[in-house]
């Protein structure tokens, strides 16, 4: 099988992958992140009122026609408080913000324009228009109006007015329920003394924070040794969860202990593509596996991180109903940059900002085993299959990792 371009095998993945239909009721403050699965009506109307938009008097407006118009204060309106009272001609009600107006005014004058006079009276120093500084009743919204439509990311403006509205509860799409598989012999826990031959299992932990961080529920299935009916009961045993996607992290080359491939080929996988022209990552795996969507992703943790960041990220968002998330930048290059082959280079670099552009400079070093290279990156710089030596200050294209920090 020939090596697939990287956004040949993006495009085949996504088009296979369906947004997730399962809805549930989660509480507000749960909500954040979450995409409604229904439209959101009110249940009130806001403000359920006319009040005042100002600290001030309420008043008849002819009662201030003229500059210099004397009141009598008989009372006051604070919000939770209604003045419950009557005023007549050339009375007043003091009044404050999100207070109820009362039924006699019609224009709310500012305390700033006003003279306290003794007696409880006060002197207007302003003329004010008619009906200033009132809310009027419903001018948010009404009971039954649809303000949030289904589809529309929750956000914190978007939980605000759901609460508003009297929701104390939503209708979301449920989180894509990603199982994470690591295999490998040499492989033991964090926290674990590593005998001879072994090492540190990480790449779960960065694929799935990606994961998470993209909109899925993680279902970690631990780490498996190289060993056929192992690894087909912890695929068995991850599709009994409810699982829409299993991502084992490496194992699915064509080495001798690599096992993934087959033993997900024995339980029915049908393989969609696999080889990936790219680097680092090239031994990406796609396929399905009855309703669940396979990806393999390379046992090495930078080509694992790389590839869950193209491909994983993307599937998982699209199927959380997401938009796709905005990473690519135009950058320019602080130093030349060699011809590339006929595989596309993401290269690990570090991204400053200079005169308003994006300056990237990659690590000498790109070993796919130096995670701390990928750490300490901000981006990674892509280099499209054949593309040609490039001068220090070319244009060039990076991937945001985290907001440049110069």
């Amino acid at each position: 099988m020939s090596l697939l371009p990287v956004a040949d095998a993006l495009e085949r993945l996504l088009t296979a992958a369906k947004p997730m239909q399962r809805t549930e009721r989660v509480p507000l403050h749960q909500a954040e992140g979450r995409v409604l699965a229904e439209d959101i009506a009110a249940r009130l109307t806001q403000p359920p009122f006319d009040n005042s938009a100002m600290d001030g008097y309420a008043v008849r407006h002819a009662d201030i026609a003229e500059l210099g118009s004397v009141l009598s204060v008989v009372g006051t309106s604070a919000a939770g408080h209604a003045f419950e009272g009557t005023a007549g001609p050339g009375e007043a009600v003091r009044i404050f913000t999100g207070a109820p107006l009362p039924g006699f005014a019609d224009t709310v004058l500012l305390q700033e324009d006003a003279e306290v006079l003794e007696g409880g009276r006060i002197r207007t120093t302003y003329l004010t228009p008619k009906g200033r500084h009132i809310r009027p009743r419903g001018q948010d919204f009404t009971e039954g109006e649809v303000v949030l439509k289904a589809g529309a990311v929750l956000d914190p403006g978007r939980l605000t007015v759901a609460a508003a509205m009297n929701h104390p509860e939503l209708t979301v799409y449920a989180r894509p329920r990603v199982a994470l598989l690591a295999t490998g012999d040499e492989l033991v826990t964090p926290g674990t003394p590593p005998g001879a031959s072994q090492i540190i299992a990480s790449n779960t932990y960065g694929v799935g924070a990606l994961a998470r961080a993209a909109g899925a529920e993680i279902v970690d299935l631990g780490i498996v040794a190289d060993d056929k009916q192992a690894i087909l009961e912890a695929v068995r045993g991850a599709l009994a969860r409810d699982i829409d996607v299993l991502v084992t992290l490496g194992g699915a080359s064509v080495g001798d202990f690599d096992l993934v491939q087959p033993v997900l080929g024995e339980a029915g996988m049908e393989l969609d593509f696999w080889r990936i022209a790219m680097r680092p990552g090239k031994p990406l795996m796609v396929g399905r596996l009855r309703a669940v969507q396979v990806v393999g992703l390379p046992g090495n943790p930078v080509s694992s991180l790389v590839c869950a960041l193209l491909f994983l990220e993307p599937l998982v968002r699209r199927l959380a109903h997401l938009p796709p998330a905005s990473r690519l930048r135009q950058a320019v290059a602080a130093v030349p940059l060699k011809e590339n082959d006929h595989r596309q280079d993401y290269i690990r670099a570090s991204i400053a900002r200079a005169n308003g552009e994006l300056v990237v400079k990659p690590f000498d070093k790109q070993d796919s085993s130096m995670m701390k290279i990928f750490a300490a990156s901000e981006g990674l710089l892509v280099r499209l299959p054949h593309a040609p030596a490039a001068p220090a200050g070319a244009a060039c294209e990076v991937l945001l990792l985290r907001d440049p920090t110069a």
